[in-house]
Protein backbone atom coordinates (compact mmCIF):
# COMPACT_ATOMS: atom_id res chain seq x y z
CA UNK A 1 0.00 0.00 0.00
CA UNK A 2 1.21 3.29 -0.66
CA UNK A 3 1.62 5.84 1.94
CA UNK A 4 1.01 10.10 1.51
CA UNK A 5 4.03 11.75 0.70
CA UNK A 6 5.61 14.21 3.12
CA UNK A 7 8.53 16.38 2.23
CA UNK A 8 11.50 16.41 4.43
CA UNK A 9 13.37 19.70 5.47
CA UNK A 10 16.34 18.49 3.87
CA UNK A 11 14.35 17.57 0.34
CA UNK A 12 12.68 20.96 -0.49
CA UNK A 13 14.21 23.16 -3.38
CA UNK A 14 13.75 26.66 -2.37
CA UNK A 15 13.86 29.20 -5.49
CA UNK A 16 14.02 32.74 -5.38
CA UNK A 17 11.32 34.59 -7.58
CA UNK A 18 11.30 38.60 -8.62
CA UNK A 19 7.82 40.27 -8.28
CA UNK A 20 7.02 43.79 -9.78
CA UNK A 21 4.09 45.05 -7.48
CA UNK A 22 3.90 48.52 -9.09
CA UNK A 23 -0.25 48.65 -10.23
CA UNK A 24 -0.81 45.10 -8.29
CA UNK A 25 -3.73 45.50 -5.87
CA UNK A 26 -2.48 44.80 -2.27
CA UNK A 27 -4.85 42.61 -0.95
CA UNK A 28 -4.38 40.04 -4.45
CA UNK A 29 -0.71 40.76 -4.50
CA UNK A 30 -0.30 39.78 -0.67
CA UNK A 31 -2.57 36.70 -1.16
CA UNK A 32 -0.57 35.39 -4.36
CA UNK A 33 2.97 36.02 -2.51
CA UNK A 34 1.57 34.04 1.11
CA UNK A 35 0.75 30.95 -1.12
CA UNK A 36 4.02 31.11 -2.44
CA UNK A 37 5.66 31.75 0.75
CA UNK A 38 4.21 28.96 1.90
CA UNK A 39 4.82 26.54 -0.95
CA UNK A 40 1.13 25.50 -1.73
CA UNK A 41 2.36 26.18 -5.60
CA UNK A 42 4.35 23.48 -5.66
CA UNK A 43 2.77 19.63 -5.55
CA UNK A 44 5.31 18.72 -2.39
CA UNK A 45 3.48 20.88 -0.37
CA UNK A 46 3.67 19.56 3.09
CA UNK A 47 1.72 21.75 5.81
CA UNK A 48 4.03 21.47 8.46
CA UNK A 49 7.16 21.83 6.49
CA UNK A 50 8.69 24.84 5.15
CA UNK A 51 7.84 24.21 1.47
CA UNK A 52 7.96 27.46 0.06
CA UNK A 53 10.08 29.61 -1.62
CA UNK A 54 12.11 32.92 -1.36
CA UNK A 55 10.28 36.19 -2.73
CA UNK A 56 11.54 39.76 -3.64
CA UNK A 57 9.27 42.41 -4.37
CA UNK A 58 10.51 45.68 -5.88
CA UNK A 59 8.08 48.46 -6.32
CA UNK A 60 6.09 48.33 -3.16
CA UNK A 61 5.73 52.09 -3.05
CA UNK A 62 3.81 51.97 -6.00
CA UNK A 63 0.86 48.96 -5.33
CA UNK A 64 -2.69 50.32 -5.29
CA UNK A 65 -5.74 50.16 -3.30
CA UNK A 66 -9.25 49.89 -4.47
CA UNK A 67 -12.02 52.65 -3.83
CA UNK A 68 -11.63 54.68 -0.97
CA UNK A 69 -9.20 52.81 1.33
CA UNK A 70 -6.44 54.93 0.63
CA UNK A 71 -7.88 57.61 2.68
CA UNK A 72 -10.69 56.01 4.83
CA UNK A 73 -8.29 52.40 5.98
CA UNK A 74 -6.57 52.87 9.23
CA UNK A 75 -3.90 50.67 10.78
CA UNK A 76 -3.47 50.38 14.56
CA UNK A 77 -0.77 49.40 17.04
CA UNK A 78 -0.39 49.15 20.58
CA UNK A 79 2.73 50.80 22.75
CA UNK A 80 1.50 48.61 25.63
CA UNK A 81 0.86 50.98 28.12
CA UNK A 82 -2.02 52.43 29.09
CA UNK A 83 -4.24 54.98 25.80
CA UNK A 84 -1.63 53.61 23.88
CA UNK A 85 -3.45 52.59 21.07
CA UNK A 86 -2.04 54.47 18.19
CA UNK A 87 -3.68 54.85 14.51
CA UNK A 88 -2.13 55.58 10.75
CA UNK A 89 -4.04 55.83 7.59
CA UNK A 90 -2.94 53.76 4.72
CA UNK A 91 -2.13 57.42 3.11
CA UNK A 92 0.40 57.92 5.24
CA UNK A 93 1.78 54.59 6.07
CA UNK A 94 2.44 53.86 2.26
CA UNK A 95 4.05 57.52 2.44
CA UNK A 96 6.20 56.38 4.85
CA UNK A 97 6.89 53.01 5.11
CA UNK A 98 5.70 51.50 1.77
CA UNK A 99 7.30 48.28 2.25
CA UNK A 100 5.29 48.15 5.75
CA UNK A 101 1.91 47.79 4.57
CA UNK A 102 2.65 45.02 2.28
CA UNK A 103 4.63 43.33 4.64
CA UNK A 104 1.48 43.24 7.15
CA UNK A 105 -0.77 42.00 4.71
CA UNK A 106 1.12 38.81 3.42
CA UNK A 107 1.69 38.51 7.61
CA UNK A 108 -2.01 38.42 8.11
CA UNK A 109 -2.40 35.47 5.57
CA UNK A 110 0.36 33.37 6.69
CA UNK A 111 0.02 31.13 10.02
CA UNK A 112 0.17 32.64 13.39
CA UNK A 113 3.59 30.32 14.68
CA UNK A 114 7.09 29.87 14.70
CA UNK A 115 6.49 28.33 10.97
CA UNK A 116 4.84 31.46 9.97
CA UNK A 117 7.80 33.59 11.24
CA UNK A 118 10.30 31.59 9.43
CA UNK A 119 8.21 31.97 6.23
CA UNK A 120 7.71 35.77 6.74
CA UNK A 121 11.79 35.77 6.98
CA UNK A 122 11.80 34.80 3.31
CA UNK A 123 9.80 37.99 2.02
CA UNK A 124 12.46 40.35 0.99
CA UNK A 125 10.20 44.08 0.10
CA UNK A 126 11.81 47.03 -1.27
CA UNK A 127 9.68 50.57 -2.06
CA UNK A 128 11.83 51.44 -5.22
CA UNK A 129 12.68 49.43 -8.13
CA UNK A 130 16.51 48.32 -7.14
CA UNK A 131 17.00 45.05 -4.71
CA UNK A 132 20.38 43.65 -3.74
CA UNK A 133 19.54 39.89 -4.13
CA UNK A 134 20.98 39.86 -7.57
CA UNK A 135 23.48 36.87 -6.50
CA UNK A 136 20.61 34.48 -5.73
CA UNK A 137 19.59 35.39 -9.65
CA UNK A 138 15.72 35.78 -8.70
CA UNK A 139 13.15 34.29 -11.54
CA UNK A 140 10.58 36.99 -12.75
CA UNK A 141 7.28 36.16 -11.58
CA UNK A 142 3.74 37.82 -13.29
CA UNK A 143 0.99 38.05 -10.58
Amino acid sequence: MQSTYQAKKGEVEQRWFLVNAEGKILGRLAAELAKILRGKHKPIYTPHVDTGDFVVVVNAGKVVLTGNKMKKKVYYHHSGHPGGLRETPAEKLLAEKPAEMLRMAVKGMLPKNSLGRQMLRKLKIYAGPHHRHEAQMPTPLEI
